[in-house]
């Protein structure tokens, strides 16, 4: 009997105070809502940084190929590549044949 008694005790007590329940509740479901949104943005935020930094080396690496690609494009260097590691050289006036077509 006072098994009973004290259940219905509690359940009263539930109901009277079932408001401050609630409220408790979505009190900590908005502060957890609060934490998880923050550690969302901070990540958000890391990612863009190093998107950032990934954007930043990428565009040095472009710059340094441009470089590259103006000085290989030099007369002189293609023709110093061209006499060094394919051995040709410049035909000799004697050497050369014009072709006319009339």
């Amino acid at each position: 009997m006072a098994k009973l008694v004290l259940t219905q005790e509690i359940w009263q007590d539930i109901k009277r105070y079932s408001g401050t329940y609630l409220m408790a509740m979505l009190v900590l479901l908005s502060a957890f809502a609060v934490i998880y949104m923050t550690h969302i943005n901070r990540q958000a935020t890391s990612d863009l940084e190093k998107l950032y930094g990934d954007r930043d080396s990428l565009h040095v690496e472009w710059r340094n190929l441009q470089l590259e690609q103006n000085s290989l494009a030099e007369h002189s260097e293609i023709e110093t590549k061209a006499d060094k590691e394919l051995h040709m050289h410049r035909p000799e006036i004697n050497s050369e044949i014009i072709i006319k077509i009339p």
